[in-house]
């Protein structure tokens, strides 16, 4: 695995929230959402009902942007991923089973699973000097 993403994966393990954003083309919209990730298919699975307006902004326009971030008040400590991809449908059997593994009481709600195809990944890292960026791909 190459040496960024590797880094980028440890950090995206570490935390369980990311921010949509999505656009419709006239209408904006962010959101939050738990996520999976998977590093094999380097794709996050994250649970969302249809009637929202991320997903109606998406069924027109399926590329996103999206970011994790470590809140904290220490300069040196600042870590944050953008986040750049497609939302799709998912149908991949065992990312659901991944999703459900990390939160099992979502199977009580029976949700509806998507799937980010990460296409660019652009992550801050200021314990490796202040403003250090890592790019993959």
């Amino acid at each position: 695995m190459d040496e960024n993403l590797q880094k980028i994966t440890t950090f995206i393990e570490q935390h369980h929230v990311l921010s949509l954003a999505t656009f419709s083309g006239t209408e904006l919209s962010v959101c939050s959402l738990f996520y999976a990730y998977s590093k094999e298919h380097n794709c996050f699975v994250v649970a969302s009902s249809q009637e929202t307006q991320h997903i109606q902004n998406i069924q027109l326009h399926k590329q996103i942007a999206a970011n994790i971030v470590l809140e904290t008040k220490e300069v040196g400590k600042i870590q944050g991923l953008q986040i750049k991809g497609n939302f799709l449908p998912l149908e991949e059997r065992e990312l659901k089973h991944l999703y459900l593994k990390r939160f099992p009481y979502a199977l009580a709600m029976n949700p509806q699973l998507w799937k980010i195809e990460v296409e660019h990944f652009k992550f801050t890292d200021n314990r490796l000097g202040f403003g250090k960026k890592l790019i993959w791909p």
